[in-house]
């Protein structure tokens, strides 16, 4: 399969960390908390500004979790439909010619899900595949190129395409005040993605003059042990509760090196073939552990560096942020190699290959 286009897309409202930082200490949160504790969480996050779906003064008065998913569904539509038109339209395609639609997301609800919702809006086929991820998280964006592939490699004349939607603000908690949300509030953010992808046969009909359409050449998936209660949501009467554990970079310094190298190895490949990274931003502590136990710079992971201090961690769209900042902005070299790699609840990573 070949990646045609990969486009990122942010909500209207945006803000620095200091006043998303003073709203969620004085309006947000209704339980007792330690304001210098909150101010430093916020800090260590390497945050500068992040996007979110609705006016910072409007999360205060969300009474329970059915408005909050409402929120998500009306947002989340508008958000992930901009994305795939924006994706198709940069390689001159139309939502008709779409043959299979992957939807990721992991911050709401929606039944029917969100791409039958996107679908019937910006004029899909009647008769186009869908295919919805749920809770996968941050590792959605790239198991969804990875789930594409998959389906393209036995497709190999249809397009296909990947809509992430993570609106990370509505699953706030406004009485709790554990240490994992204290993190959360400072890190995630709102966005959405998509990546238009297509078989081998069609993509002979439309390569060419769109900058760099990578080839995904394989993917591989791991589940660790032990790990349930490491990443994921807790789902109660107020909606969805943050799980994050502090053993995050751990779990990346134990597993991650390894399975990049059996990986690589099976294309006879080592890491220093790889010409260039596309990594999850999953916050600076498991930047740190996984530049360490890829034998990394803090260079190789810079746009990903970058992201999060722009955006913050937008769950499974932020690894396609990252993708579409590389290709924009650092275009890798012809022929060369590359790895998009992300983590999420599982515990779990999911590793793709790709050739520019």
């Amino acid at each position: 399969m070949r990646v045609l286009s990969v486009r990122g897309v942010l909500p209207e409202h945006r803000y620095t960390q200091a006043e998303i930082t003073e709203s969620f200490a004085t309006t947000m949160i209704r339980g007792a908390l330690d304001r210098r504790v909150v101010d430093r969480f916020h800090r260590n996050a390497c945050v500068e500004t992040r996007h979110t779906a609705l006016p910072l003064e409007r999360y205060g008065a969300l009474k329970d979790f059915g408005e909050s998913n409402d929120a998500f569904i009306e947002a989340g539509v508008a958000l992930g439909a901009r994305a795939v038109v924006d994706a198709l339209k940069a390689v001159d395609l139309a939502p008709s010619d779409v043959d299979l639609i992957i939807s990721a997301t992991v911050t709401g609800l929606a039944v029917p899900s969100l791409e039958a919702r996107v679908a019937a809006l910006i004029g899909m086929r009647p008769d186009v595949k869908r295919v919805p991820l749920v809770g996968l998280g941050c590792v959605a964006g790239a198991a969804g190129i990875a789930r594409l592939h998959d389906y393209l490699v036995g497709h190999p004349d249809q397009i296909a395409v990947l809509m992430s939607v993570e609106l990370c603000s509505l699953t706030l908690q406004r009485d709790d005040v554990s240490v994992a949300n204290l993190v959360a509030s400072g890190l995630f953010g709102d966005g959405a993605a998509a990546v238009v992808a297509a078989g081998a046969d069609r993509a002979r009909e439309l390569v060419g003059g769109h900058g760099v359409q990578p080839e995904v050449l394989d993917s591989r998936s791991r589940l660790y042990p032990d790990s349930e209660r490491t990443m994921g949501w807790d789902v109660g009467a107020g909606g969805l509760k943050i799980v994050l554990d502090s053993s995050v970079p751990d779990v990346v310094r134990h597993y991650l090196g390894d399975d990049v190298d059996r990986f690589l190895a099976d294309h006879g490949l080592t890491r220093a073939d790889i010409g260039f990274y596309v990594a999850h931003p999953g916050g600076p502590k498991v930047l740190e552990a996984m530049a360490e136990t890829l034998g990394v710079g803090r260079e190789a992971l810079q746009v990903t560096w970058d992201s999060l201090a722009a955006i913050g961690n937008l769950s499974s769209a932020s690894v396609l942020h990252v993708f579409a900042d590389t290709l924009r902005d650092h275009p890798p070299e012809p022929g060369s190699y590359g790895l998009l790699l992300a983590m999420g609840p599982g515990f779990c990573s999911e590793l793709v290959l790709l050739r520019a």
